[in-house]
């Protein structure tokens, strides 16, 4: 039962991650954070994914997005919070996420109501202990409106495995940066990571070297036997602990969500890039 309900964890994670993304992906959620003024990325995204926290500063935030550079968020945080209130960031992210979800699933309406009524369920009285971010997010009131449902749902789920992660990664006795460099020894290129997290290019070689010394990276920065492992054991620890919401599901219930979810998550995915920063896959390759 574990091991079926781990494996359904992963297999919605590639589902509703394409639908969380589009609020800092999707081009009408970058014109919205432009238009209230948080001008630049990153502005937007650490004002309005760390907005739950309220205006906190950065280094709490640090700890909790857990792969980027401390330095990269202080230079959003808590200056951001002059820009904008946390509410408002909130506000914000809402907005441009159901814009760009009102585009992307143009036509699709009736599927994307489907979608929200099956993931609301899973989303809603998640058990939040050990995830700050998730607890956060679950503080906030679910909207009303079905698009609206189906952000905030994709949302609560994506940050409470992400916790998850973060636990898992730290268990397994890796920093931000090295859980970058190891990765980028696999299937992420470095250049798909490191300028996206904010590591300078002398933390990331101290990184890769201590990799290195651990035996998880060979000397031509390839993660070894070893450190594919580590990664492995890793995402299974991660999709263990989410999968929780999934637990009670029967496998015909997992059937129907996974095609109430499909149809949206495709379309949502056309927003993104592969590869990408959030490690997520091409829908193809799923």
């Amino acid at each position: 039962m574990e091991d079926r309900a781990a494996s359904t964890a992963r297999r919605m994670w590639t589902l509703f991650e394409p639908i969380h993304a589009v609020a800092y992906f999707a081009p009408e959620a970058l014109a919205v954070y432009e238009d209230a003024g948080l001008r630049g990325f990153w502005r937007g995204y650490f004002a309005c994914r760390a907005a739950p926290l309220g205006p906190v500063g950065p280094e709490p935030v640090a700890a909790a997005f857990f792969s980027f550079a401390p330095a990269m968020v202080a230079r959003a945080l808590p200056d951001v919070w002059q820009l904008t209130a946390p509410e408002r960031a909130l506000e914000i992210r809402r907005a441009g996420a159901v814009a760009a979800l009102r585009r992307l699933l143009a036509g699709h309406e009736p599927e994307a109501e489907r979608a929200a009524e099956a993931l609301v369920p899973r989303a809603a009285g998640l058990d939040t202990a050990g995830r700050v971010l998730a607890a956060a997010h679950a503080s906030l009131d679910f909207p009303d409106q079905p698009l609206d449902r189906l952000w905030h749902a994709a949302t609560l789920l994506r940050e409470h495995r992400g916790d998850g992660h973060v636990a898992a990664l730290v268990a397994a006795g890796l920093d931000g940066c090295e859980a970058l460099a190891l990765r980028a020894g696999t299937d992420i290129p470095r250049g798909e990571l490191q300028p996206y997290r904010g590591w300078t290019d002398q933390e990331w070689e101290a990184a890769r070297l201590h990799l290195t010394e651990r035996g998880l990276l060979l000397p031509d920065g390839t993660a070894s036997r070893n450190g594919r492992e580590l990664l492995r054991a890793v995402e299974s620890a991660t999709d263990r602990a989410a999968e929780r919401p999934w637990r009670a599901l029967a496998p015909d219930a997992v059937q129907d969500l996974t095609a109430r979810l499909t149809p949206v998550s495709r379309a949502c995915a056309a927003a993104l890039r592969f590869p990408n920063p959030i490690g997520l896959p091409e829908p193809n390759s799923r």
